[in-house]
């Protein structure tokens, strides 16, 4: 779903990796960071952006067939609540997206917060156009976030020692790109797709294990490929794994 440049560098985990290599025993603790230009992702410890106020988005001339469909944008909110990086990354046609984009820029949003701090964060916002052209707004959207860690409790024994397997555990996620917001019976948006888990957090030879066909498959692969991961262990070091994910799609 996202461009190349809005893949996250995600959370400073090189530094607990490297660590948990060495004591077995190491805690598995993640806390958010920044990407590296200085941006947060929704998650745990950072608050979503808010609309605030907005404005309804003009209709360009176009007939009711041209007219019906969705603009999707990618942008980062900025600690003063201003829409920065605008990117289409969901495009319906040059005049619609204009029209998109000038409304989000005439919109007030709350910035996200970090520790009782605003902070930048990254939003995806949507804009649904009609055939009848009925009034529409800018909505956000978040489609890529970061989890928490599990617990301590969950990688030990009740002696607390190591157990002798975890498995990998997602700490980002990315929501496959977005549905048709006008399909009449829309399907359960679910893919499964298989990864295999390197001791970097970092999934490699992403491939569909059960999928959902209509070009569906390739999109879940695409945003399995933007994951970060908390590695698989084997008494308490990183090991390369293999794991199934249940890949859902941006709804509307």
């Amino acid at each position: 779903m996202r461009l190349a440049k809005h893949l996250i560098e995600v959370l400073g985990l090189t530094a607990v990796f490297a660590q948990a290599a060495v004591c077995s025993a190491d805690v598995w603790q993640v806390h958010q960071g920044p990407d590296k230009d200085g941006v947060y992702y929704a998650g745990p410890e950072v608050s979503a952006p808010r609309l605030v106020k907005t404005v309804y988005v003009p209709y360009p001339i176009a007939s009711a067939k041209e007219t019906q469909g969705m603009t999707a944008l990618a942008m980062v909110i900025d600690a003063r609540g201003l829409p920065q990086n605008i990117q289409v990354i969901r495009s319906h046609g040059d005049a619609f997206d204009q029209a998109t984009i000038q409304a989000v820029q005439r919109s007030t949003f709350a910035p996200g917060v970090l520790a009782g701090k605003p902070v930048p964060v990254w939003i995806d916002v949507r804009v649904v156009f009609y055939s009848n052209r009925t009034q529409t707004t800018p909505q956000i959207l978040i489609a890529e976030r970061d989890l928490a860690a599990p617990p301590e409790s969950q990688f030990e024994d009740k002696k607390q020692r190591p157990l002798s397997y975890t498995p990998a555990i997602p700490i980002h996620t990315v929501d496959a790109d977005f549905t048709n917001p006008f399909a009449k019976r829309p399907l359960v948006m679910v893919a499964v797709v298989t990864a295999v888990v390197g001791v970097d957090g970092l999934p490699k030879d992403v491939r569909i294990r059960h999928g959902l066909g209509f070009g569906l498959d390739e999109k879940a692969v695409a945003a399995v490929e933007h994951y970060r991961f908390l590695p698989a262990t084997k008494k308490g070091k990183p090991i390369e794994d293999t794991r199934d994910i249940n890949v859902e799609f941006a709804k509307f």
